[in-house]
């Protein structure tokens, strides 16, 4: 029988680009749909199945960041990777906060694309095992992982999915050395320095969320990474 090609969806209005992009990675047994608007990009993906999007950031019609809402409206955890000009701080960070796999500047060789796809698709079956994992205590909140949301006292707060992969991760690893470049490594792919410096903005945010529960901490460990603290657990 032969081995089940993987489905991309591909975002691209560069439409030379994109036909390189479809002939390079379909030699290497990918199934690629090409779309050179976010309206067409949705409209395919609302209607078939796949197992990673491609999306340019400045697409017509509907931008990359918006489509990529949509797509994880219908499957928020559906691997997602950027190929965009935009090489701002703010807009990487913009893109890891809607739950990116990925973000990748152009112009970029396709060999490291390739090797980018293939690192995300190695964490899909961790992904899959992760959603098991549904409503937890967290001190005095709960956490519904699933939902992507964080409850304490009857009042609940909606978290993006890159932060409740993080949340998840801390909890999982409570009252003990997290490492960070493991950390990095089990949660995106790699470790380097701009996924160090979001992680340290997800973290920030993080300890806001959880404030109001004195016996919640994250201790940075210089030159290490983070303990989750939880007294009494």
């Amino acid at each position: 029988m032969p081995e089940q090609k993987l489905k991309i969806l591909l975002a691209e209005d560069d439409l030379n680009l994109g036909m390189l992009l479809v002939d390079y990675l379909e030699s290497e047994n990918f199934s690629l749909k090409l779309c050179k608007d976010g309206e067409v990009a949705l409209k395919a993906f609302q209607s078939n199945e796949y197992d990673l999007c491609l999306l340019d950031v400045m697409l017509p019609k509907l931008d990359g960041f918006s489509l990529a809402k949509e797509i994880k409206k219908k499957d928020k955890k559906i691997p997602v990777i950027f190929i965009t000009a935009k090489s701002l701080r703010e807009d990487k960070l913009k893109g890891y906060d809607l739950g990116a796999d990925d973000y990748i500047t152009k112009p970029f060789d396709e060999e490291e694309l390739l090797w980018k796809i293939k690192a995300v698709i190695r964490r899909i079956p961790e992904n899959k095992a992760i959603t098991k994992i549904e409503i937890v205590s967290i001190g005095k909140y709960i956490f519904d992982y699933i939902k992507q949301s964080l409850t304490i006292n009857g009042n609940t707060k909606r978290i993006t999915e890159r932060e409740s992969d993080i949340l998840n991760y801390l909890s999982n690893h409570r009252n003990t050395i997290i490492k960070r470049e493991q950390m990095l490594k089990e949660l995106w792919g790699e470790n380097d320095y701009f996924l160090g410096r979001s992680l340290d903005v997800f973290i920030t945010k993080i300890r806001k969320y959880l404030k109001e529960d004195s016996d919640l901490t994250i201790e940075n460990v210089f030159g290490v990474g983070f303990i989750f603290n939880v007294r009494g657990k």
